[in-house]
């Protein structure tokens, strides 16, 4: 351990500059025992305000930052496990929840964490009124209101709902980033121009969570210092290093010569050049985001049900899982990602030419049959467009491909002028409604709905029973028969409706070999660094 000493001795201020100075690569030719170096690509960062960021690699940071009432056990991705919060329940009304506090836990600043600290917290959120607000603000909760829906007594936050939901649905959605409790006090103390703290948080952490943060730098990195006295106990490791490091092939470089420990943005073709490396492994996970192709109904062809049931069987995925998208997606047929409750692990659709010929003949359309495909500019859409083209185009389907960049691409989509799209969508907190909603609720199918929210309206797309299905199911008080629900309309859906599910993704982390429990979170939680030991 060459320079742990020095490392050691210089401190947080030290690592900083260590990080986001112009330390010489070589200066961390081994990295020290009780550091964890990362690289990773964090340039999407646009605040670290727990209460305002909505980025991957933002909610990332925040994750070992801060604590939420309710929390996700990282070695079990989507079971629920205590946090702040000792433990919950919901009245028999069923809109009133109540979550008695732990007590004992004191955020970074030394300051205790109480019922109406969390309180104050909560309603942050929603007068904060930034892009995640809608996690909470979608229980009606508002500015006006929020005062009087989320209170505290004594040592019990009293968090009350519109109407009754499923329990689970709010439980869920109280783990999501947004939701993280900081420390009031603190947060307001810094407080500029009535803007709740948002400017100070950008730079500094106020939270409950494993470390503190020292140093961030935006397109650079951070440095954590972990917390002795957290309610989970001291972290492994005391400090951990965040390198903004976009490129793959660097990563592999620098994981191969020991300068990091982790590296995150591997493509397949690095992941595959450290076969046979002792020294380092690799892990995968599933994540969240899910491929998909939206068949625009305004198209007569295209809302033909035996044009739409063809293409579920013109599409080579297992091919595609084993070439092209090798160890970043799997085959996944179904609108909820495997983690959450009620997702579907079963893929029924495989490449069948021979079936799709004849149900395009049982159609009725005319052959060849003229699409359009938009695809956003980027080589792995472009690689899944290409595969898709040359299978369509052997039932009858002659797909002509509108190469353009993502905000293009969106902006038809959202238009609801593409005949066929190719895209991928990512749960926006760990429960299922989060893509039941989109994929299976349209209220208003008009144009004038303009209702870019819900994707069943971008592909003009009206699910019938399934909205009705989808707004039961939210609602649904017992689990169980809940998750069944969520089955039932992921079958209905993949098998009648205007879309075509394919891939879920995955996560391939490259480690040293001596790095063990690093959690990525999967498809319902984020990273955990304090899990890490090595």
């Amino acid at each position: 351990m060459k320079f742990e000493p020095t490392l050691r001795r210089a401190g947080a201020v030290a690592l900083s500059a260590l990080l986001i100075g112009t330390a010489p690569a070589a200066l961390f030719a081994e990295t020290p025992a009780d550091t964890l170096v990362i690289a990773d690509a964090i340039d999407d960062i646009v605040s670290i305000d727990p209460h305002e960021a909505f980025e991957f690699s933002g909610v990332d940071l925040n994750n070992n930052l801060y604590d939420g009432l309710v929390e996700i056990d990282p070695t079990k991705p989507g079971e629920l496990v205590p946090g702040l919060a000792e433990s919950w329940s919901v009245d028999e009304d069923g809109v009133t929840y109540r979550f008695k506090m732990k007590s004992g836990i004191t955020f970074s600043s030394g300051n205790p964490v109480t019922a109406e600290t969390a309180a104050n917290s909560l309603r942050r959120v929603v007068k904060l009124n930034k892009t995640p607000a809608f996690i909470l603000t979608q229980f009606g909760f508002t500015a006006e209101n929020v005062d009087q829906m989320i209170m505290a007594e004594g040592d019990t936050v009293i968090l009350k709902t519109d109407k009754a939901y499923a329990p689970t649905f709010v439980y869920n959605c109280l783990t999501a980033g947004v939701a993280a409790i900081v420390d009031y006090d603190t947060v307001m103390a810094n407080e500029v121009n009535g803007d709740m703290g948002n400017e100070w948080l950008k730079s500094n952490s106020a939270g409950t969570g494993a470390y503190v943060l020292r140093s961030f730098k935006a397109n650079e990195g951070y440095v954590l210092e972990a917390r002795a006295d957290h309610w989970r106990g001291a972290p492994n490791l005391k400090t951990v290093l965040m390198r903004h490091v976009p490129e793959g092939a660097t990563q592999r470089l620098m994981l191969e010569k020991g300068d990091i420990d982790v590296a995150r943005e591997m493509t397949p073709t690095d992941i595959a050049g450290l076969e046979g490396n002792a020294d380092v492994k690799v892990q995968n996970d599933v994540g969240g985001q899910i491929y998909y192709l939206a068949m625009n109904q305004k198209r007569e062809a295209l809302a033909n049900p035996k044009v739409l049931e063809a293409m579920r069987w013109a599409v080579d995925y297992t091919g595609m899982t084993e070439t092209i998208l090798k160890g970043q997606w799997m085959v996944h047929q179904a609108f909820l990602p495997r983690g959450f409750l009620g997702a579907l692990e079963e893929t029924p659709y495989s490449l069948d030419l021979d079936k799709a010929k004849a149900l395009m003949a049982e159609s009725g359309v005319t052959l060849p049959l003229e699409v359009k495909l938009t695809v956003r500019n980027n080589q792995e859409r472009m690689d899944i467009a290409q595969q898709i083209q040359n299978t369509f185009g052997q039932i009858g389907i002659n797909l002509t491909l509108d190469v353009a960049d993502g905000a293009t691409a969106l902006g038809t989509y959202r238009a609801r002028e593409h005949d066929i799209t190719l895209q991928t969508w990512g749960p926006d907190y760990p429960d299922p409604h989060t893509n039941a909603s989109t994929f299976a609720m349209n209220p208003d199918n008009s144009d004038a709905a303009n209702a870019t929210g819900f994707l069943a309206w971008r592909t003009a797309w009206d699910p019938g029973e399934l909205g009705a299905m989808t707004a039961a199911a939210v609602e649904e008080r017992d689990g169980e028969k809940r998750r069944a629900m969520y089955e039932e309309i992921q079958r209905k859906h993949r098998d009648g409706s205007a879309f075509l599910l394919m891939f879920q993704q995955m996560s391939q982390t490259a480690l040293r070999a001596n790095v063990e429990g690093f959690y990525t979170g999967g498809a319902t939680d984020s990273v955990a660094y304090w899990t890490v030991t090595k």
